[in-house]
Formats: structure tokens, sequence, C-alpha cells
């Protein structure tokens, strides 16, 4: 298996290699640790175009993880060398979906795959219209 061709188009790749502390007592990568890669990945896109998070909640607006979720494919283990691919597949008025794959240093594992929608939030804590800055910067 290789990257899928329906993949959003603007995408980045993060690499990363599991450390002994993200693991479980099993030596595989713990469950919960995906959601912290893509975290990284999102950052990461965010970053590769122009502007870290932190610009972004200066300007106003927050981005909040309203659902999440990963599918498991294969096992990954400590010292394994992954990438993780991170795109933006859905706009919404008020919200985003960024979706994620999980494959090994050659690229030829789909180790996992995943979704995190955000909400737009200004500073008053409200939703938000996601500006036109925001969807110029991401397409």
């Amino acid at each position: 298996m290789s990257p899928k061709s329906t993949f959003p188009l603007s995408d980045s790749w993060y690499h990363h290699f599991v450390s002994y502390g993200e693991t479980d007592t099993m030596g595989v990568l713990y469950y919960a640790e995906y959601l912290h890669l893509f975290e990284r990945a999102r950052s990461l896109y965010i970053r590769e175009r122009g502007m870290s998070y932190a610009e972004v909640e200066k300007r106003g607006i927050i981005l909040p993880v309203r659902e999440a979720n990963c599918r498991y494919r294969a096992p990954i283990r400590f010292d394994d060398e992954i990438y993780i691919r991170v795109g933006i597949e859905k706009w919404s008025r008020a919200s985003m979906r960024f979706v994620y794959e999980i494959w090994d240093a050659e690229k030829t594992t789909l180790h996992a795959t995943g979704m995190t929608e955000h909400a737009a939030i200004g500073n008053e804590g409200k939703p938000v219209r996601i500006p036109e800055w925001l969807k110029e910067l991401f397409d």
C-alpha cells in the first residue's frame, strides 16, 4: 500500500521516531499517543504555511477539537521511524476537518488513519465564522 491519491492535495508530512515513553508495556505505541502525533502534524501543517498556531490564536481564532477518531491498522513499536501525513479534508462555515495517515519510513505500511474536527471559536468563547485569511493560509 502507498499513500492514497484521494488525500487532500495541500498536505504536510511530520517525521517522528517513537520514544520508549510513548509505548505501553508491550512496546507498542500507546493508543492515546496517536492523537498527540496528529496534533504535532497539524502544528507543522500550520507552520509550513507561514504561521504558528500561537499566531492564529493571537489573531483571535481558537480551534478546539470537537471530534476525533483514529483507526489502528498495524502496530507501531518503540524506535520505529514513522511519517504522519496531514491535510484539510473539509471546510464548514465555523469548523474544519483535518485528516491523517501514519506510515512507516518507506511509506509502504499504513499504520493508522484518523481525523480531527475543529470548531472556530473567538476570544469570547463563542463560535465564529472561519476568517478568509485562515482559509487562504491553508489553501
